[in-house]
């Protein structure tokens, strides 16, 4: 898989998240890391910050359920919109978690 491959396969991924679901950065690099040969969260993490805009970047979070840095706010209010559990300052990733049905 090229770089630009990549990008197009984490982009999806985070597309096909449902509403009131969320991914690790890490989960997201897991789940492509045998088709794609790469397993990095800060890469999964670098592509979000990149490219991440067209795509509902705010159902990306932390291996603990942290928002994205510098955006709590407008993610907080989206994730609570489509009615995810929260937790604190975060996502309850144990009620909210998701991964890739196939």
């Amino acid at each position: 898989m090229t770089p630009e491959e990549y990008v197009e396969a984490v982009l999806g991924v985070v597309e096909r998240i449902p509403p009131g679901r969320v991914m690790s950065y890490g989960a997201i690099a897991d789940y492509l890391a045998e088709r794609s040969g790469r397993s990095s969260a800060r890469l999964v993490g670098s592509i979000m910050a990149r490219y991440g805009g067209g795509v509902p970047w705010y159902r990306v979070v932390n291996s603990v359920g942290r928002l994205p840095p510098g955006h709590e706010v407008r993610a907080r209010a989206r994730l609570a919109a489509e009615g995810t559990p929260l937790r604190g300052a975060g996502v309850d990733l144990a009620a909210a978690q998701w991964w890739p049905p196939d």
